[in-house]
């Protein structure tokens, strides 16, 4: 993990928030990556905020600036993400998978806006891009605000002032299983 900055945003392990195991938000500088790592049985959503972000594993895919890779561990893999010439800005969320068993695979979704389809009947994320000098409303939910290189929790009520990214989750609040 050669330069990672890495802030922890959200960690509930309670199953208080379903799925949710991690969000943080990774700062690379150009070449570094996180160093190869594996997963199982879990999802990770990658929504790149500056920069771009090379995904190494399979057949490797590059993700710009608000892009999002959509990672599904399944069964297990090894894998790295490495930033490209002008470092990466990254929230990466890890949500415990929804159909475990199935095997890995990764999916850009490119630039997209407003819902973003996860495949998954217990999380969902919304994006927008907010301009300099306009306001947006969002929907409800685990509200994360990307604004002046920062990433913020926010209330999810009022409006948000550009420039900024924003990312909402709606989560599944039934407690899961794995929870006890």
């Amino acid at each position: 993990m050669t330069g990672l900055d890495s802030r922890v945003l959200l960690a509930p392990d309670d199953g208080s928030h379903g799925p949710l195991l991690r969000m943080a938000e990774d700062r690379l500088p150009p070449g570094a990556g996180y160093g190869a790592h594996d997963h199982r049985d879990v999802d990770v959503v990658a929504v790149v905020l500056a920069g771009s972000l090379t995904h190494r594993w399979g057949g490797g895919a590059v993700l710009g600036a608000g892009d999002v890779g959509v990672l599904r561990a399944g069964t297990g893999l090894r894998h790295d993400e490495v930033a490209g010439p002008d470092g990466a800005h990254v929230v990466q969320t890890y949500l415990r998978t929804a159909l475990p068993g199935r095997p890995p695979g990764h999916e850009v979704r490119v630039a997209p806006a407003g819902w973003v389809d996860l495949g998954r009947p217990d999380a969902a994320l919304w994006l927008a891009r907010v301009d300099d000098g306009r306001t947006a409303g969002t929907p409800p939910g685990l509200r994360l605000v990307a604004r002046a290189g920062a990433v913020t929790v926010e209330p999810d009520d009022g409006p948000v002032a550009g420039p900024a990214t924003v990312c909402v989750w709606r989560l599944d609040s039934a407690r899961p299983a794995w929870a006890g």
